[in-house]
């Protein structure tokens, strides 16, 4: 990590009275891979928003490369995976371009350089081969490979991904996390991932920051992954279990008020 990209000071966010988390605070370095963890309603994905600059914090700010988020177009951000209809006729090439031209009104023609850099990024994430097929023609983890190429076609100062690996079977969950590890330590891109499940990116994690009702936690995984750490979160016992390389997270409430964890009584985090 060989500078500060992105920066988090004294993050509040309530959503009328109700805390989700306060006093925020961390950096995210060039090549950084942060995992973000937790619950659903604990606001993983509002903090997407935040720095997307289309969500305001009650307090604190957050800058990225010194800038308020909205003044930073070098901003790539994967959604979450949403199967396109099978009669969606959209060109893969023509969706990926959708990063660099899609914020305009009308019909813009590229340059040169822009549609070489498209033919790089359908290259670069193994999707030339499939780069005039119909969107809703591909499979989940060709469309996911695609939604991966438009965030990085605008070549991003920092990469968003929001539950990537949703709904991909383990072989696609690999090719998506080597393909953003590979860009991360090629170019030095800091990248902030909200998931439900460490184990598949374990490998590739630099810190976690953890987000329990109302508090949260960040460091290294073997630092906040910890029984003590998450039963301090959750303020009942919880036990982490490190089972043939994976993390297991047993005994996290169900149902803490309108946070719903899980349905089953053993988690992978």
């Amino acid at each position: 990590m060989t500078s500060e990209i992105v920066s988090v000071k004294d993050l509040t966010l309530r959503f009328g009275e109700r805390t989700l988390w306060q006093n925020m605070n961390f950096e995210l370095g060039a090549g950084e891979f942060l995992a973000v963890l937790g619950p659903n309603g604990t606001g993983k994905t509002s903090l997407l928003r935040i720095l997307l600059g289309i969500l305001a914090p009650t307090s604190g700010r957050v800058a990225v490369r010194g800038r308020p988020p909205r003044c930073c177009a070098a901003l790539g951000y994967i959604p979450q995976q949403r199967i396109f209809d099978r009669d969606t006729s959209l060109r893969a090439r023509d969706f990926v371009r959708l990063g660099v031209d899609g914020h305009r009104w009308g019909v813009s023609v590229l340059s040169r350089k822009q549609r070489e850099r498209i033919d790089g990024v359908l290259a670069e994430v193994g999707a030339s081969s499939f780069a005039d097929a119909a969107m809703g023609r591909l499979s989940g983890g060709e469309q996911q490979r695609l939604r991966v190429a438009q965030a990085l076609v605008s070549d991003p100062a920092v990469l968003l991904a929001d539950e990537p690996l949703l709904s991909l079977d383990l072989s696609y969950q690999r090719i998506i996390t080597e393909l953003l590890d590979s860009r991360r330590r090629r170019f030095g891109t800091p990248i902030l991932f909200v998931t439900h499940d460490i184990n598949p990116i374990l490998p590739v994690v630099d810190r976690v920051l953890y987000l329990a009702p109302g508090r949260w936690a960040i460091g290294t995984a073997d630092e906040v992954l910890t029984s003590e750490v998450l039963s301090s979160l959750y303020e009942t016992e919880v036990d982490v279990l490190r089972v043939r390389g994976r993390i297991v997270v047993v005994g996290t409430p169900e149902d803490h008020g309108s946070h719903h964890v899980h349905a089953h009584g053993d988690m992978s985090v």
